[in-house]
């Protein structure tokens, strides 16, 4: 008979040391899931195509971007609907040259503020929660108060960024570590 009462104990005792360590899992994955999620730190290089609708201007482009942060450089190659194509070469200097290269010759330089975006240039943005976007559930992040970025919840691709009150743009495509070679697009 103590034999039957020593088994059914250490069944007892196992049975509980399982539901215990479950217990503790859940837990474990509760506190995991209430944790806000982060942004994912972008590539150092790569190239993107975004489709921008202007809201402020009204104007809907297409732009191949390519960023380029080990040599501290972007190219933005911005084609207009049913019109010109731009090319917006950014330096890290905050300095950016625009000049299109058909019959008009267009060439102008802009000084901004701000230089490149670092690839964390999410560090410290704030959680908002997810919302739906193309299809695609997406975790969103605001930053200095008018940049919204959305971020596909599964692949941790961007699927959207929105710069208050200018407009939206839409990511359609992003190929990792895709070099730029600028003399194929400049002819520098």
């Amino acid at each position: 008979m103590s034999l039957f009462f020593f088994s059914l104990f250490m069944l007892l005792a196992v049975v509980s040391g399982d539901l215990i360590r479950m217990k503790t899992n859940l837990e474990t994955r509760d506190e995991q899931l209430k944790e806000e999620p982060k942004p994912t730190t972008w590539p150092e290089q790569f190239h993107s195509v975004l489709v921008m609708n202007n809201t402020k201007t009204k104007e809907l482009q297409v732009v191949d971007l390519w960023y380029d942060w080990p040599n501290k450089r972007n190219l933005n190659l911005i084609q207009y609907q049913l019109g010109k194509k731009l090319y917006d070469v950014e330096y890290d200097n905050h300095t950016s040259y625009y000049f299109t290269r058909d019959a008009t010759r267009e060439c102008r330089t802009v000084h901004f503020d701000v230089g490149i975006l670092t690839p964390d240039w999410l560090h410290g943005a704030t959680y908002l929660g997810q919302a739906k976007v193309d299809g695609f559930l997406c975790n969103v992040w605001t930053k200095a108060d008018f940049v919204w970025y959305y971020e596909d919840v599964v692949t941790k691709r961007p699927v959207q960024c929105c710069k208050i009150p200018n407009g939206k743009l839409r990511l359609t495509a992003l190929t990792r570590s895709k070099l730029l070679n600028l003399d194929t697009h400049t002819n520098f």
